[in-house]
């Protein structure tokens, strides 16, 4: 039997745990996307994000490709997915004892 992955503890913490899967098979997912545009931050919380050189920045890169799924309603996603890594960054912070 397959071991299952751990549930989550912190708001926002699937997206994270999707995006760095993602990363290490180098692929530039939605969630992949949220971490690197959060990558400063995150990295200076511990956790180990890898660069993805690209000639866009990775915040264009993200809302394009939620605009071309979402339309309109890729603002109001795009601004949900930030809050929901802010939220993951505050609370790895209290976590972490910041």
């Amino acid at each position: 039997m397959a071991a299952k992955a751990p549930e989550p503890t912190l708001p926002g913490e699937d997206l994270v745990q999707q995006g760095l899967a993602d990363l290490a098979q180098d692929k530039l997912t939605d969630c992949s996307l949220l971490l690197l545009v959060a990558a400063p931050r995150l990295r200076s919380l511990g956790l180990d994000i890898p660069d993805r050189p690209t000639p866009t920045p990775y915040h264009h890169l993200l809302y394009e490709r939620l605009e071309e799924r979402l339309g309109t309603a890729a603002h109001s996603y795009y601004n949900s997915l930030i809050r929901r890594i802010v939220s993951y960054a505050r609370a790895l912070e209290q976590q972490n004892g910041r």
